[in-house]
């Protein structure tokens, strides 16, 4: 489970400013498979956070991921609320892959798999920025994206 930050253009109505990125705009909330197929996709605005962002999408679609046993997240998900909501909604634990001491880059198989699903949405130039007036065309806009992927896949 992710989260991204993506810059809005003149026409959008709905937005938020994201303080950590900088970016003016709207946030992405994805949750993926072990496949990197997504299995629950969330848009807001960008000033919502990702714990925030994360929960309201697990309620959303608690009924779709109910087979969920563990959920593997980044630092930015840490914290004893964002566990609770994940075990009473999901009766799932929460795995929480920390990026090391040293600051050096290495590639963590966990966060490797959104983040390939996130390049995945890169290939499509809709979806490099923000053109969407309301929010759940952004999310309609995205299943479409993820559409075209897997139909290429196979």
């Amino acid at each position: 489970m992710d989260a991204q930050s993506v810059k809005n253009t003149a026409t959008a109505e709905n937005k938020g400013y994201d303080a950590g990125k900088k970016i003016s705009g709207i946030k992405r909330h994805l949750a993926v498979d072990i496949n990197g197929f997504p299995q629950a996709i969330h848009i807001t605005r960008a000033n919502v956070s990702d714990r925030d962002g994360a929960s309201a999408m697990i309620a959303l679609y608690a009924n779709d991921l109910r087979h969920v046993r563990n959920v593997l997240v980044d630092g930015g998900y840490s914290g004893a609320n964002f566990k609770l909501d994940v075990m009473s909604n999901l009766q799932a634990t929460v795995q929480v892959a920390k990026r090391n001491e040293l600051h050096k880059f290495e590639v963590m198989p966990q966060r490797w798999l959104v983040e390939r699903s996130f390049s995945w949405l890169e290939n499509c130039r809709r979806l490099w920025k923000n053109c969407e007036r309301q929010l759940h065309t952004s999310a309609m806009m995205m299943t479409l994206a993820f559409i075209s992927v897997l139909l290429r896949r196979f």
